[in-house]
Order: C-alpha cells, then sequence, then structure tokens
C-alpha cells in the first residue's frame, strides 16, 4: 500500500466504516426501508463525517500523540498537521451536505451530529464523560438513517439508537485506558449488554426465537472480547476495542432481528468479515 495511502486509512481509521454501514442499514430498515435512491447519499455523508472526526480528532489529539502515541501519523512526521486540518474540515462539509441532500430533516440532524462530533473531539481528552458524547454520535447516525426509510422516523431507530450509544459509552470508557494507561475498570462493561437486554424484554411472539439466537451470539462475542479484563494483568486494551467495534455489528443485526430477511443478515456477515479483514491492515484505534 503507498505510505501516503495507509497514512490517511491509519488517520481516518478506515477499518471502521462497515460498522457505520450496518448502522444505516438497521435505522434505514427499522423505518420501512425502500427509498434506495437515498442510499448511496446516506452511506457516503455518514462516511464522510466519520471519517473527518477521526481526521479532526488526530489534529486536536496531536500534542498528547507526541508525549504518548509518538508512531500516529502526525508526530511521526508521515503528514503535517495543516494537511490533516484541510482534510477533516473537507471531509465534514462533504458529509453534511451529502445527507442534507436527502431532505430538510436529514440536513438538521446532520447538523446536530456534526456539531457532536467537533465537541467530541474537542474535549474527548479533558473531560471524563466524553464517552457519552461518542455514544450520542452513534446514535445520531441511527436517527438519520431512520429519516431515510419509506414511513419517515418513528420510534424505532430512536430506541435502537440509544442502545447502541449505551454500548458505544462501555466500549469507549475501555477505549479511554488504551491512551492512560490505566486499569480497565469494570463497571462499564454492564453497558455492553444493554442491547441483549433491549432485545429479550422487547422482542415477544414470533421474534423471540431470532432475539435469543442472536443475543446468544452476541453475549458470546462480548465475552470473547473482555475476559482478558477479568483473568490477565497485561490486557491488551487495543485488541479488545477493536473486536468491540466489530460487535457494532451483531448488535445492528440483533436490532433488526425481528423484521430481518435472509439477505440483510447476509449483508450483516458480509460487513463483519470486512471489519476484521480491514482491521488486520488499518487500526481500529
Amino acid at each position: 500500500m503507498p505510505p501516503r495511502l495507509r497514512t490517511l486509512m491509519i488517520l481516518g481509521r478506515v477499518s471502521n466504516l462497515p460498522t457505520v454501514w450496518s448502522n444505516c442499514l438497521a435505522g434505514w430498515w427499522l423505518t420501512g426501508h425502500g427509498n434506495f435512491w437515498k442510499l448511496p447519499l446516506l452511506f457516503l455523508g455518514t462516511s464522510a463525517l466519520y471519517t473527518g472526526g477521526m481526521f479532526l480528532n488526530d489534529a486536536f489529539d496531536a500534542d498528547f500523540d507526541r508525549q504518548r502515541r509518538s508512531t500516529r501519523p502526525i508526530p511521526s512526521g508521515a503528514i503535517t498537521m495543516e494537511l490533516v486540518w484541510i482534510w477533516s474540515f473537507t471531509l465534514l462539509a462533504a458529509g453534511t451536505i451529502a445527507l442534507a441532500l436527502i431532505g430538510t430533516a436529514t440536513g438538521v440532524l446532520a447538523l446536530l451530529l456534526l456539531a457532536s462530533i467537533i465537541v467530541y473531539d474537542a474535549t474527548h481528552k479533558a473531560i471524563t464523560a466524553s464517552p457519552w458524547l461518542m455514544g450520542l454520535c452513534r446514535f445520531w447516525v441511527y436517527v438519520i438513517a431512520g429519516t431515510a426509510g419509506r414511513n419517515g422516523l418513528d420510534g424505532g431507530p430512536i430506541w435502537c439508537g440509544i442502545v447502541l450509544a449505551l454500548y458505544i459509552v462501555g466500549l469507549s470508557y475501555v477505549a479511554r485506558r488504551e491512551s492512560f494507561r490505566s486499569r480497565v475498570p469494570y463497571w462499564p462493561l454492564l453497558f455492553l449488554v444493554m442491547p441483549i437486554a433491549m432485545a429479550i424484554l422487547m422482542d415477544v411472539g414470533p421474534a423471540r426465537k431470532a432475539a435469543v439466537l442472536l443475543s446468544i451470539v452476541l453475549g458470546i462475542w462480548i465475552a470473547r472480547c473482555v475476559w482478558p479484563v477479568f483473568f490477565r494483568a497485561d490486557v491488551n486494551v487495543g485488541k479488545i476495542v477493536s473486536g468491540l467495534l466489530a460487535g457494532i455489528i451483531f448488535v445492528d443485526w440483533l436490532a433488526v432481528a425481528p423484521l430481518c430477511p435472509v439477505g440483510l443478515s447476509v449483508t450483516f456477515v458480509v460487513l463483519l468479515v470486512a471489519t476484521l479483514c480491514c482491521q488486520r491492515f488499518v487500526p481500529a484505534t
């Protein structure tokens, strides 16, 4: 891979993009799907906002990275600070415009997502509550995707977006320990099982079987990722976080389990495999 291209991919954490696409598919499907012409704009807009947010994250973290993560692209000299700022704002603007082309409501929500991204990137190293801002960003992705569905935004993407946000909160509290070199706490791990709790509570009748099956799969995946926290002294936080990020796709799959046809299930599997394969070449964190 050309060095410059690899640098841009590392800055954008592009290995996580399939998890953004699965968020979009879930939110869109929950509101009746349809409107296929909106999907390219939805995927393009959310991808640009995510990637631009990751560029902006490194721009704000440059001084911190010089002290603790000198191999990151900016402190290592692989790319200049000025170029990272240009890339970040270009991508953020392009993503917001693409989503605004879907409709007025989508455009307004895109501005809220943009504001959440900027606030998170500017403050996440300074405030301990920053994981909640990260969860809010993913919540907006779900809600934005819901506006692209045939039926328009309703409670489905909102409730499922809240549950995903809680999962992201737990994941993000674990991820903070990668930078600050402290012990991974146990309590954020409780947030990781919130999608399972919601599925068992809400999916009744014919939907119960699919919900239970996918809940078991997600539970096994989470346990596989976090077991070193309980049983090993030398915890590789980056590996845990990478696995939990891939697990977002299971959360999305579980959200649509009662309504999920075979084709959509296959799509989630493909996105999961794509995430895991991409993480082998581009770090997820």
